[in-house]
């Protein structure tokens, strides 16, 4: 798991550990997500200098909306995908083609 659930607890503002595992559910669910979205060729990918805080935010984004409104994961009713979280998706897209570029640039010298 790339986000820390400090992280995740501090922008729910939770102080108990209480829902520690459901947490943790989400956040990998939302990384998951997230990869899932934009590709999984590349691990060193999500640990790039200019992709890691943008990651990092749509993970929490996504693993905060899971938490918050539990009943988008139920089969009654489904909830779109926050658009913070698609925006940086989109985002991550480009950036992620930008680096396969290079890595395959790299392969071929």
């Amino acid at each position: 798991m790339l986000v820390s659930i400090d992280k995740l607890k501090l922008s729910l503002r939770i102080d108990s550990s209480a829902d520690d595992t459901l947490l943790t559910g989400y956040s990998t669910a939302a990384e998951s997500y997230i990869k899932n979205a934009i590709g999984y060729d590349y691990d060193d990918f999500y640990t790039e200098e200019r992709v890691a805080p943008l990651f990092e935010t749509a993970v929490i984004a996504l693993a905060s909306s899971y938490y918050t409104f539990r009943t988008s994961l139920s089969l009654v009713q489904s909830y779109p995908v926050d658009v913070a979280v698609e925006s940086i998706i989109g985002q991550l897209r480009g950036e992620y083609l930008l680096f396969e570029e290079a890595k395959n640039a790299d392969k071929s010298k």
